[in-house]
């Protein structure tokens, strides 16, 4: 059966970044850690002489609840490094103590004098595709509504659990970034229910067009919407509000908000290597929706940190 993590890109490849994250927020709302695991142009190198440039990385964001989020990179050489065959299963990216798997990851990081290391498992029940632009790139979810169990420690400070937290796992790949794109994940857990997610993205495409889609898993049911149009957006707060019909008839209204002090703004070098860009990032986001249908009442769904939200451009 193929999985959504399937490498995409061969280590010949001069110019392609893919990238393995991990969103996760802890269960006691305590904050969230984001984790990533980048190949990039592998076939030159990376960006040679640029200190954030080499062909494979790892990185570690910590966002607090009540404090402002610190990032940890780590670059490493391809000597040593091990990735599955493309389009094979299983699927593994493996670098020093440093790895992702189809259901775990882990980590050991030591950067300005910081220490991080985690071990972690997750399992779900959906994912999706979300966007297949096939050379220029795609946005995959192998895991959308994942509960996380193990262990996450900084600079002495353990976070452990069963579970642990929820969130997201995702998997990207493109020739290049976008010029601008606005993404956003949430987790709703549900008393004595299923988890939902709302998973939702647009980004600039070729000629002028603009790719707009949401899927939204529910009640053990995936709705997708394609006419998604926003009511509001606001980088510099982030703030993303959108509405969006399904074809069974189902209204959906979103809010995403991700001000306060858990914006992070970091740059991300260009796959031409001729320099950087903002990406702002909350992944301790909050976030409503509204669910009409003419089959019943209005739903009401809520979280207060499951959401991250992403924004560029």
């Amino acid at each position: 059966m193929a999985t959504l993590n399937e490498v995409f890109s061969a280590l010949s490849v001069r110019r392609r970044y893919e990238v393995w994250f991990v969103r996760l927020g802890l269960a006691d709302g305590s904050g969230a850690w984001w984790f990533r695991y980048l190949l990039m142009n592998p076939g030159r190198g990376g960006c040679e002489g640029n200190p954030r440039g080499s062909p494979v990385q790892v990185w570690a964001t910590w966002f607090p609840a009540n404090g402002k989020p610190q990032s940890f990179i780590q670059g490493f050489p391809l000597t040593g490094f091990e990735i599955s065959p493309r389009r094979t299963t299983p699927f593994h990216f493996r670098v020093g103590n440093n790895g992702i798997e189809e259901d775990s990851c882990r980590g050991a990081l030591e950067v300005d004098g910081h220490a991080i290391s985690w071990n972690l498992r997750y399992r779900s029940t959906f994912r999706v595709t979300l966007s297949n632009k096939g050379w220029i790139g795609f946005s995959r979810t192998p895991h959308s509504d994942a509960l996380f169990s193990g262990q996450i420690t900084l600079d002495g400070r353990i976070f452990a659990g069963e579970p642990l937290g929820f969130g997201v796992q995702g998997h990207n790949c493109g020739f290049r970034h976008r010029n601008f794109w606005t993404w956003a994940q949430a987790y709703f857990p549900r008393t004595g229910q299923a988890a939902s997610t709302l998973e939702a993205l647009v980004y600039e495409m070729p000629l002028g067009l603009v790719f707009r889609k949401a899927v939204l898993w529910h009640n053990g049911q995936e709705h997708v919407f394609r006419d998604l149009r926003d009511t509001s957006r606001d980088q510099d707060t982030m703030q993303w509000n959108f509405r969006c019909a399904g074809r069974s008839g189902l209204r959906l209204e979103a809010a995403i908000n991700g001000r306060g002090t858990s914006i992070h703004r970091l740059p991300y070098l260009k796959t031409n290597c001729t320099g950087s860009f903002e990406v702002v990032n909350n992944s301790l986001a909050s976030a409503s929706l509204l669910l009409e249908s003419s089959a019943g009442p209005a739903e009401e769904l809520e979280t207060k940190t499951g959401a991250v939200l992403e924004m560029v451009g």
